[in-house]
């Protein structure tokens, strides 16, 4: 026999085997009790309940070894790459020659500002990649604010502890229902939110405002109301995913730079951190999504929950009950890199019980690290069609067999002026009055008093909406804006300048983000000049546009306020509670160390109309 003949036997024997495992795991998934793995077998497990349709049968039936591992594997892009460059063709080949499973759409940077993508093209692009792909693509997001946080022209959603602040959790379910909405339009089925973490740790630098607060029964409420609002439209219907498990809310490291440890007990986790991944899964949430966070009371330390079978396996599944889809959070973060090579941090995944495999630093490695472990016997091929299976099923609940989307259609979806209404209002409700020393909020003398933005960087818009706000007001009130690179010198003259102020009103944008390693807190010289002001005698105001426990800093100030925000929204919000153009009526979602109790917050009615101008709008 020629080796070319030899080759092509082998490959038609690897395709009857491949549809005798699909056709014999569909036989079994009806099964009151899954037959329990042979001692012994490496990567063996009972095949998950979970039936393969016809439509899902005919994916796999031509699909190798290398096809299936393929699947598993999501991959990122950033609107549509010029098609000559470089980075386009790569991208091309993993759809066309690697064949991944998916996609998730992220935002990139110039250098200097973060870029996001246009609707338009965003749909375009995906609509070609589409095209390309053998196996249709199910594409994600990490929408945490809508889509909003990856694509300007849609709908602007506050962070989730504004939410949480709202008190509210059909304010979330609106949420659900339009983000999805949006991300269909888009050709994006699969939405990386609801946060399910509980931010009782006031030093976290990577969870804080992106989760709904520190109480888990108020956290439970609004993750299991967002699913119902992703899910309420079948013909819009998204995957919504419930993150980061078993709970990155009590850490002080980013783990896209370290790998944190959470050092409670099973109990405590039982009480808290479990709690609103517990209801999201009554909810029926799609996917949950892992940490790479060492968790000693659940397995051995030094062993991040995405790469734990006990975490994975043992609670989420066994445990727990989940039937869905496991996915990683992204591979190329530092809490995995730093400790695992590319091709063996994606085995020890899959070994776990991990499905999908996010971002890793390298595509083609992965597929060989898993090949050659199904090959040594280390994973079996079941175990790789078992999460197979889960994702194609997922791609024909969202409708794939049609994966093309209309263009024309998606201005009459996304950014509507209703849902910017509807987001407007939640900003609105969300403010939290914490403090208010001699009834100073509202302004009684708007125009009297001087305004200063404090935003994160010299390269930004922020402050612009609220200074406009501010204007509508007292048109002649002093609105200056202080970037984190002046120096001392510079700001010492333009605190000297606003020496005829009567008071002072200070908006200090606090977000969080990746890879900055501590919480959002006022950088630079900016410190220094807030307490310049404070010092000064005269009232001072202090606005966190984000974090909300930068008050332990300036615990001096005369009022306090809260957007738990740095959006648009949240801007507009603020000045007009400042103002009296809002009734105040937020409620902290944390707890404030030294300085206010969960729950707290001032009620305040509003004390004047919306400026003409904009009510006229």
């Amino acid at each position: 026999m020629n080796i070319r003949h030899m080759g092509s036997v082998m490959h038609s024997a690897g395709r009857l085997v491949s549809v005798f495992v699909v056709l014999a795991l569909a036989a079994t998934a009806g099964a009151a009790s899954p037959a329990a793995p042979r001692k012994g077998t490496p990567g063996a497990k009972a095949a998950p309940s979970l039936k393969a349709s016809p439509t899902v049968r005919r994916w796999m039936k031509s699909m190798t070894l290398r096809d299936e591992v393929a699947q598993l594997i999501f991959i990122s892009f950033h609107g549509a790459p010029h098609s000559r460059s470089r980075e386009y063709r790569k991208f091309m080949g993993q759809i066309r020659d690697t064949k991944v499973g998916g996609l998730i759409l992220t935002n990139w940077s110039n250098g200097r500002v973060i870029q996001k993508a246009e609707p338009y093209a965003v749909a375009a692009f995906l609509n070609r990649v589409q095209r390309l792909a053998k196996t249709p693509l199910l594409v994600s997001g990490d929408f945490e604010r809508g889509l909003s946080m990856r694509v300007d022209g849609t709908t602007v959603f506050p962070h989730a502890m504004a939410f949480g602040a709202t008190g509210d959790p059909a304010y979330s379910r609106y949420e659900g229902e339009v983000t999805a909405r949006e991300a269909r339009a888009l050709g994006v089925h699969w939405i990386f939110y609801p946060v399910a973490d509980v931010n009782n740790n006031p030093d976290n630098p990577i969870i804080n405002i992106r989760s709904f607060g520190e109480n888990p029964e108020a956290v439970a409420a609004q993750v299991s109301a967002y699913i119902e609002g992703a899910h309420s439209d079948r013909k819009n219907y998204a995957l919504a995913t419930a993150k980061h498990f078993p709970g990155h809310g009590d850490t002080a490291v980013d783990s896209h730079m370290n790998m944190p440890t959470i050092t409670m007990d099973r109990d405590r986790l039982e009480r808290v951190e479990l709690v609103p991944f517990k209801a999201a899964i009554a909810s029926g949430v799609d996917a949950v999504m892992t940490a790479h966070i060492a968790v000693p009371a659940l397995s051995p330390p030094g062993i991040p929950s995405t790469l734990s079978s006990a975490i994975l396996t043992d609670l989420l599944q066994k445990d727990l009950g989940f039937k869905g889809i496991i996915v990683t959070d992204a591979l190329e973060m530092a809490g995995i890199v730093k400790i695992f090579a590319t091709g063996d941090a994606a085995v020890r995944a899959v070994e776990a019980g991990a499905d999908v495999l996010l971002m890793p630093t390298d595509a083609e490695t992965v597929v060989r690290a898993l090949t050659a472990a199904v090959q040594s016997g280390r994973l079996t091929r079941r175990r790789i069609q078992e999460s197979v299976i889960k994702i194609l099923a997922a791609k024909e609940r969202v409708g794939l067999r049609k994966r093309f989307v209309n263009l024309e259609s998606i201005g009459d979806v996304v950014d509507s002026p209703e849902s910017n209404e509807k987001a407007q209002e939640i900003a609105d409700h969300a403010v939290t009055l914490v403090r208010n020393g001699g009834g100073m909020i509202p302004l009684t003398a708007p125009d009297k008093a001087c305004y200063v933005m404090m935003p994160e960087s010299r390269v930004t818009t922020e402050g612009q909406l609220f200074g406009q706000e501010v204007r509508k007001i007292a048109p002649l009130a002093q609105v200056v804006t202080w970037d984190p690179a002046m120096p001392r010198e510079q700001l010492a003259e333009a605190v000297g300048r606003m020496g005829s102020c009567e008071s002072y009103v200070v908006a200090a944008f606090t977000s969080v983000g990746a890879y900055r390693g501590t919480v959002g807190m006022l950088s630079g010289e900016l410190p220094w000049a807030l307490e310049a002001l404070i010092s000064s005698g005269k009232p001072v105001a202090l606005i966190a546009l984000g974090n909300p426990y930068v008050l332990r800093n300036f615990p001096n100030v005369t009022a306090y306020l809260a957007t738990y925000s740095n959006v648009a929204p949240s801007e507009i919000a603020a000045a007009r509670a400042t103002l009296g153009e809002i009734a105040i009526g937020g409620h902290l979602p944390v707890t404030i160390p030294g300085q206010a109790a969960y729950g707290e917050g001032i009620q305040l009615r509003a004390t004047r109309a919306i400026a003409a101008n904009d009510a006229a709008q």
